[in-house]
């Protein structure tokens, strides 16, 4: 099995960027029409109203964020949205910011160095962390109405690493992340439909003072099996590790102890 931890970006710029544009508009077309009340199930207390106003407000804020190139936290985040007063216009609103959000994206170099909240300090974080963003709550939208969903199964891989690779760092919105250690337990999470049907795998092992995911070579070198593993399609890893799917259901292949992945599920909430 190849393992894999695709730390720094596998996938072209671009390919965020068209797809950040895609995600979006896939969203908005969800939204539109559909009644602003309707609970948001993966998203508990919120509608359909409060999702599109989140999605919109957050892509307007990372590309103000790109825009300035920040070197530091910002200590505001007050930003003039134009936000409809009628929550029944907020899917144009979402989908008229799309324009904006693509020329910050195409005029911004990726390489650029700059604030980000997670492990790689350069204006490309943002690009990478506005799609799956935006990809989950898409499929949260579409849950919501009763829609299938279908995730491309390299940009669930790549979704599925982006939120291992900076999990660790965000202990200030998802603070139960900072309680999450062990005595050297690791973790699997596997796929099954990429890499000619052998699949990534991503390790993580729980240590004394925290969690890592192990670089590719560490990770090769351990010939023990995990005390751990979650195999599945990479869509439904990203949705399991986001908390949108549980592990117990049948999409998944678990094996070793439950009670590991149950300390990693009560942490990890995102």
């Amino acid at each position: 099995m190849a393992t894999t931890s695709r730390a720094g970006h596998p996938l072209p710029y671009d390919t965020y960027r068209q797809a950040i544009e895609r995600e979006t508009l896939r969203f908005a077309e969800v939204v539109k029409g559909a009644d602003p009340e309707t609970a948001v199930p993966s998203c508990p207390d919120w509608t359909l109203a409060e999702l599109a106003r989140h999605v919109g407000a957050l892509q307007r804020w990372f590309g103000t964020l790109l825009t300035r190139l920040v070197q530091e936290p910002p200590r505001s985040r007050d930003l003039e949205l134009g936000l409809p007063e009628r929550a029944q216009e907020y899917a144009d609103w979402v989908a008229a910011g799309v324009p904006g959000v693509a020329a910050v994206l195409r005029d911004t170099d990726p390489l650029a160095a700059m604030w980000a909240w997670g492990e790689d300090q350069h204006a490309r974080f943002w690009a990478r962390r506005m799609l799956f963003e935006t990809l989950v709550h898409r499929v949260d939208a579409e849950r919501a109405v009763g829609r299938e969903s279908d995730i491309d199964p390299a940009l669930a891989a790549d979704g599925v690493d982006e939120f291992l690779v900076n999990l660790r760092y965000a202990g200030l919105f998802a603070p139960g992340v900072t309680k999450l250690h062990g005595s050297g337990e690791t973790i699997a999470f596997r796929t099954t439909d990429l890499s000619g049907g052998t699949g990534d795998e991503w390790r993580i092992r729980l240590e004394p003072d925290g969690f890592r995911l192990l670089p590719r070579a560490e990770a090769d070198a351990v010939a023990a099996e995990p005390q751990a593993a979650v195999r599945g399609s990479a869509g439904d890893l990203l949705l399991l590790l986001y908390g949108r799917r549980p592990y117990q259901e049948g999409a998944f292949e678990v094996s070793g102890d439950v009670t590991v992945l149950d300390r990693w599920f009560a942490h990890t909430a995102f």
